[in-house]
């Protein structure tokens, strides 16, 4: 049998490696659209395909009194401009303004405004669902094994793997703005709601096969037990990922065109992360918490007995 716990340290160094700095350059500044933030965004072509400089569209935008503004090119002669929130009169004028200064027909392909206030309220919300779907797992876990020791650290182990997925999407988001102008917004939220989601109930699938076993084989270590769980649900969740999401997804950001790929590629990488952490994080700080190793973490050599 393939003795995956016994290799845990190792899966827990693997994430830890992916993890870190990607939360290093989220904590200097995750890239919040205008979603969280407020403010406008406005995405155009000019019609020759002719990008026309950086400097000159912030100049624009400066004379009508709009100070921080960030320009990103597409290809195409496509600019996306975000800035401070614009009423109607601004807009109308900065788009008459880049069709006379730059003498080129300009369409535009996007335009939003999101209020200060109305990008509080979101940034809050987003917060509080995560909040709340961490709270129900825990309840419905532990009242779901209620018939077995210990059931409430199965839902804390649930959630200890629902961060970790967590924390490898908003490591991707960030680096994601940093290499390729990503940016945290509505969708993304979507993204990661849904990586919750499948994160939960791919772990609960394990954790049931280790309370069916544990009603089985009653003399068995509890490590071994582990083990053996996970082996058995192995095939079943790599198989459900590979064959009817991650397939879909990765045809999908390849194909599906730049508005949907970053969408798409934070789905492929967080629903794999949630398959990873079922198997190799879960259920590994399940027996963790079991044979309490945290004692033995510090030089401690005297053995501790399992609960």
């Amino acid at each position: 049998m393939i003795n995956i716990l016994g290799k845990r340290y190792l899966f827990f160094g693997v994430s830890l490696m992916i993890i870190i700095p990607g939360l290093i350059l989220a904590a200097m500044g995750l890239p919040f659209s205008i979603d969280f933030t407020g403010g406008s965004y406005l995405e155009v072509r000019f019609e020759s395909g002719n990008t026309p400089p950086h400097a000159d569209v912030e100049l624009l935008y400066n004379e009508y009194g709009i100070q921080d503004v960030q320009i990103q090119s597409k290809e195409g002669g496509i600019i996306v401009a975000r800035s401070e929130f614009l009423d109607d009169e601004i807009r109308s004028g900065i788009e008459s303004g880049l069709e006379s200064r730059f003498n080129d027909e300009v369409t535009v392909l996007r335009f939003e405004s999101v209020g200060p206030t109305v990008g509080r309220e979101v940034a809050l919300r987003a917060g509080g669902a995560v909040a709340v779907a961490a709270l129900a797992v825990v309840i419905y876990i532990t009242f779901a094994f209620r018939g077995i020791p210990h059931a409430f650290r199965y839902g804390i182990c649930a959630i200890i793997a629902m961060l970790h997925d967590v924390a490898v999407v908003i490591s991707l988001a960030a680096i994601g703005g940093r290499l390729f102008g990503w940016q945290i917004d509505a969708l993304f939220l979507t993204a990661l709601l849904t990586v919750i989601g499948f994160s939960v109930q791919d772990k609960i699938v394990v954790f049931d096969r280790i309370r069916e076993n544990t009603k089985v084989h009653k003399r068995l270590e509890f490590e071994k037990l582990v083990n053996h769980s996970i082996i058995q649900t192995l095939q079943r969740s790599i198989n459900t990922q590979l064959m009817t999401v991650e397939f879909m997804l990765l045809a999908l950001a390849l194909f599906g065109g730049v508005t949907l790929r970053e969408f798409s590629v934070i789905l492929l990488v967080g629903l794999l992360s949630g398959t990873y952490s079922s198997i190799f994080i879960a259920a590994p700080a399940l027996v963790v918490w079991e044979n309490q190793e945290w004692k033995r973490w510090f030089g401690r050599k005297t053995e501790v007995p399992a609960s």
